[in-house]
């Protein structure tokens, strides 16, 4: 059967191959989306509302990052606990992976997308309900199902990518990804909101906060296309199988960048708070680090055109490395945060060069994608575990 025959458009609609509880049915390969010409369609339809949701889940996560680690300090029955938080907000994301690629095929992105955005809506419930009671382990078990939230948007950026020609998927991937920049600059104030208005509660206060940014992620959930577009160009790709070896190193690059990042901004909020450094003054640092993780993937693109992906993923890691030893001898606010940005913003170009690669020689499955952003979480655990190990708190 070919894309042209009328049959295509009625088997993707009707009920032939759809089953209970299925938003919508597979399509043959290289069909193109109802409403798409086939030589025409650059953009992921619905990419706009994957920017917005993507952007809300990342300031749901600015203001989890800038409390977890104090409120896990505070709750912590031993010190060396202080980042299980945050270590269980990463194995959260880690444990979606898998199951965000099967949803996102099998349902459509509205209805995995929205249970995502559910799940972390819960999370921020839960772990405002245990702060306000003093559970350190509820307040892990939130951290979770946040985390779950988390691992669910990380993806967004390669529906982005699956759902444009291939021309354009990396373009669209770093779109998505760089809208998290938009939200951060959000979060200072929001967190300043926050500590005006409950200044006695602030860590539950912000728990309620980062479950609301997750309810308005289900907003746009709902609004998105049901599934991204069938379109020619992947006809041809999907006869080629998925080059694991071309896997292997995007993906290492990328576990180095987010473990180096981890470590140093998790242990970055304690260390503040023993240097005397106040919390809505630690938030609003940690708000210029998620600008910062975020906002260059606009115009790393364009730099890796100039100067190769590969190079400006070795840029990346050795901005990680610079920030390490910042970061070990500041005893300040301004060093601080000079840190915070100079390790977000190494972290940024390092993820971008190792996706653009991956993108452009892996041909890269579901399946694929799925074990490229495990293999990122897995890492940045490892490095949450070293942040209770690595600074003086």
């Amino acid at each position: 059967m070919t894309a042209t025959e009328p049959s295509v458009p009625q088997a993707a609609e009707g009920g032939a191959a759809a089953r209970a509880g299925r938003m919508a049915c597979f399509c043959p390969p290289g069909a193109p989306a109802p409403g798409v010409a086939p030589d025409s369609a650059r953009w992921s339809p619905g990419v706009a509302t994957l920017a917005a949701g993507f952007a809300l889940s990342v300031l749901s996560q600015s203001l989890a990052l800038g409390m977890l680690p104090l409120a896990g300090r505070l709750l912590a029955p031993d010190p060396r606990l202080m980042s299980a938080p945050y270590v269980a907000m990463l194995l959260g994301a880690a444990t979606a992976t898998f199951p965000a690629s099967f949803l996102l095929d099998a349902f459509g992105r509205r209805a995995a997308l929205a249970l995502g955005a559910s799940l972390g809506v819960a999370g921020g419930l839960i772990m405002a309900w245990a702060l306000s009671f003093d559970l350190f382990a509820p307040f892990c078990l939130g951290a979770f199902w946040l985390g779950v939230a988390q691992g669910f948007s990380l993806f967004y950026r390669h529906e982005a990518a699956l759902g444009s020609t291939a021309s354009a998927q990396a373009r669209a991937a770093l779109i998505v990804f760089g809208s998290g920049g938009l939200a951060g600059l959000v979060g200072p104030a929001l967190a300043y909101v926050v500590a005006q208005t409950a200044p006695a509660s602030l860590f539950a206060a912000t728990a309620l906060a980062a479950a609301f940014a997750q309810v308005l992620v289900l907003v746009m959930a709902v609004l998105t296309t049901a599934r991204a577009p069938i379109l020619p160009h992947q006809a041809t790709r999907a006869e080629a199988r998925p080059d694991w070896r071309a896997f292997v190193a995007p993906s290492l690059v990328a576990a180095l960048a987010w473990f180096g990042m981890t470590a140093a901004m998790v242990a970055a909020p304690g260390a503040m708070a023993g240097c005397g450094i106040g919390v809505p003054v630690v938030f609003s640092a940690i708000s210029w680090h998620v600008v910062a993780m975020y906002a260059p993937a606009f115009f790393a693109g364009a730099l890796a055109r100039r100067i190769g992906a590969q190079n400006i993923a070795a840029l990346g890691l050795a901005l990680i490395a610079a920030a390490w030893g910042l970061e070990y001898f500041a005893r300040d606010y301004w060093r601080f945060a000079s840190a915070l940005i100079a390790v977000a913003v190494g972290w940024s170009f390092a993820t971008a060069g190792a996706s653009l690669r991956l993108y452009g020689r892996a041909n890269p499955s579901r399946a694929m994608l799925a074990a490229h952003d495990a293999i990122l979480f897995l890492s940045a655990i490892v490095g949450a575990i070293l942040a209770a190990f690595w600074l003086p708190v």
